[in-house]
């Protein structure tokens, strides 16, 4: 039986590298920024097919990428299995959040379905059901079992009213990085060293845009954020509180040097204004990190498990440029702008501060 499993991740790993070597980056991406119509886009990505709709393309790239992962067990022990099915728990979170908010806006099942991805049978959820619910609370008690429901059930505990949405969807994304650190503890050492920054990197970067979308955005009370704090994600216990107090964007993003930022984005000031930073710039920087860590997690596990997990998160990455291009193309944007929405950017310059 060793001998099989060796020969399966030895015909994963070499697929993998393969694909990798085809990924929509570098020239691929400035090449087809420059695209004006979606139907070249779709016979640059799919030259085999024909979609009459951007959502249908938008779909598939999705839907290819559930099928790869999930395609990806079969060669996999017990253990990394369960590390695999934590990945793509995020695509029933992404479920769950659109059925989330199609509960609180009273919208039906036929709006929302087209923007739901079909899941794996141990991923599936009892969508009727969870549509009928009526409420936040009845919703949460329909969920599958896990940190995810356990965390929304959580947030509703504390509020006497219902919270925002914001705060709703946060507590269901803290419940699944907290279960994808959980899935990480049991893996063997060395592919530890290559999974684990990963996880971390996002479970961090998830943390540094809730202060930055929560607090410095929607103007929400630290006190209303902190208990969302995700533990064992590789630093210390008051960071996040460091972060929920600091003065400005400024002071987040240099107090997560390290943790979830690699340097910091350009400052911007005009006359007699403070010297700012641009919110989406120090987004990038967080998954320009995480694109840094998935490629020697790829590299540096040339067949194990931490190169699934890396090129999973490369294949994410790609997934959502191709994505984010294809709404350029269609809204006219021009292709500078284009590409400097795209991860990783390459029109950032460090600030000197």
């Amino acid at each position: 039986m060793a001998t099989v499993a060796t020969n399966d991740l030895d015909y994963l790993a070499t697929r993998l590298h393969a694909r990798r070597s085809r990924m929509a980056e570098a020239g691929w991406l400035d090449a087809w920024c420059r695209l004006r119509a979606i139907p070249e886009l779709v016979r640059a990505v799919y030259p085999e097919t024909e979609f009459h709709a951007m959502g249908n393309f938008q779909r598939r790239l999705v839907q290819d990428l559930i099928q790869e992962v999930a395609g990806c067990r079969k060669h996999m022990d017990e253990v990394s299995q369960a590390f695999l099915g934590g990945l793509l728990a995020r695509f029933q979170l992404e479920n769950i959040k659109i059925l989330l908010r199609g509960v609180v806006n009273r919208l039906s099942l036929e709006t929302l379905q087209a923007h739901l991805v079909f899941l794996p049978a141990d991923q599936a959820l009892n969508v009727p059901a969870l549509m009928a619910a009526g409420s936040v609370e009845n919703f949460a008690v329909r969920l599958p079992a896990g940190r995810s429901r356990d965390g929304l059930k959580a947030m509703l505990a504390r509020h006497q009213d219902e919270p925002p949405l914001f705060l709703l969807e946060a507590a269901l994304d803290c419940g699944y990085h907290q279960e994808l650190l959980a899935r990480t503890a049991p893996l063997p050492k060395d592919e530890q060293e290559s999974i684990r920054p990963l996880v971390c990197q996002e479970a961090n970067l998830f943390q540094l845009l809730l202060v930055v979308r929560g607090k410095i955005h929607h103007g929400l009370a630290a006190e209303l954020l902190l208990p969302l704090r995700i533990t064992g994600s590789g630093v210390a216990g008051d960071w996040f509180k460091t972060l929920l107090a600091a003065a400005d964007l400024l002071a987040v993003a240099k107090c997560s040097l390290g943790i979830a930022l690699d340097e910091l984005p350009a400052s911007r000031s005009a006359g007699e204004t403070p010297t700012t930073i641009d919110p989406a710039a120090v987004e990038s920087l967080g998954w320009k990190r995480l694109f840094r860590l998935a490629n020697r997690a790829f590299r540096s596990s040339h067949m194990g498990l931490g190169a699934v997990a890396g090129y999973a998160t490369l294949r994410r990455m790609e997934v959502a440029n191709l994505i984010t291009l294809s709404e350029g193309i269609r809204l006219g944007v021009d292709a500078g702008t284009i590409r400097a929405r795209l991860v990783p950017r390459t029109d950032l310059e460090v600030a000197h501060v």
